[in-house]
């Protein structure tokens, strides 16, 4: 707001009467330092008499966060740009730096931590998370965050509420609790997701990321014979129980040595069988030579 300090009035109006005078002198002035004269006196004039008040201190404040706004993610400028088109704000004193999910894997090599914009039911989870630059004024208080996130249908999938304690400078707030992927009936499907933040019940933040199918879903689709009903996905995926007893009492497969004898035998009955065949039709021969028919007389 401009007001105009009449304090500062008597004290110009004298530095005006001699800047009149010196100009009224002749030619002793020349008209560069005519022009100088009259610079100083508005400059004067312009410093005495205009104020400005909360004008100012958000103008400071303006330019002490264009340093903090260029240091904004695009993730983060994306998403409080759409929360401010769905009716969201923040206060100025409090900037969202970044924003984003957290896919957790695990494999045999151990559990894998990536930050993405894009989620499958292959990850064991995803955890959401946001960084926030908290200026002092509205530093050292406590505030309500929560995380929810949306399907491609509207439908209100995850949501978690937490407590944080702001601080002065950036600071990062993670969600307690992570969203499950793998084996999870409520997700299902591809399409993109949302992810929205919301701070003392003001959307502060509206992230959007995809989902993908998992590797099984994708064969089955590729093999034509893709089935969503999950409980047969469920039911594909227990893991059967193993009776000890049942198994000690199963007849044992045969090893490998046992198969080599019983080859051995049979070979060696084989041989036998033929050996013997071949005697008996040694025999049978001279026989057959011997009983030569008689002439008749």
């Amino acid at each position: 707001m401009v007001r105009f300090r009449r304090k500062n009035t008597a004290w110009l109006t004298v530095l005006g009467l001699i800047v009149l005078l010196a100009l009224l002198a002749g030619s002793a002035i020349t008209p560069p330092v005519a022009i100088a004269l009259l610079s100083i006196l508005a400059m004067a004039a312009l410093m005495s008499s205009v104020e400005v008040g909360r004008e100012r201190e958000n103008l400071m404040s303006t330019i002490r966060r264009i340093p903090t706004k260029s240091r904004m993610s695009a993730q983060a400028r994306e998403a409080a740009e759409r929360a401010k088109m769905n009716g969201g704000y923040t206060s100025s004193g409090i900037t969202l730096m970044d924003v984003g999910l957290i896919a957790v894997q695990s494999s045999v090599e151990g559990m894998a931590m990536r930050r993405t914009r894009s989620i499958s039911k292959d990850d064991d989870g995803a955890r959401p998370f946001i960084t926030l630059n908290v200026e002092p004024e509205d530093a050292d208080r406590n505030v309500l965050i929560r995380f929810e996130i949306n399907s491609q249908g509207g439908e209100s999938v995850f949501v978690h509420e937490m407590k944080a304690y702001l601080r002065d400078g950036e600071m990062s707030i993670m969600a307690d609790h992570h969203l499950p992927l793998d084996g999870n009936p409520r997700v299902q499907g591809m399409g993109d997701w949302d992810l929205r933040v919301y701070m003392d019940g003001n959307l502060i933040g509206l992230h959007n990321f995809t989902l993908a199918p998992s590797m099984r879903e994708r064969n089955r689709r590729l093999a034509g014979d893709y089935q969503a009903d999950y409980t047969q996905e469920a039911a594909a995926d227990e893991f059967d129980i193993i009776d000890e007893l049942k198994q000690e009492r199963a007849p044992k497969p045969p090893s490998l040595n046992d198969l080599l004898q019983e080859q051995r035998s049979s070979r060696l009955s084989s041989s036998g069988t033929s050996n013997s065949s071949s005697s008996v039709n040694s025999d049978r021969e001279p026989r057959r030579t011997t009983n030569t028919p008689r002439r008749r007389r």
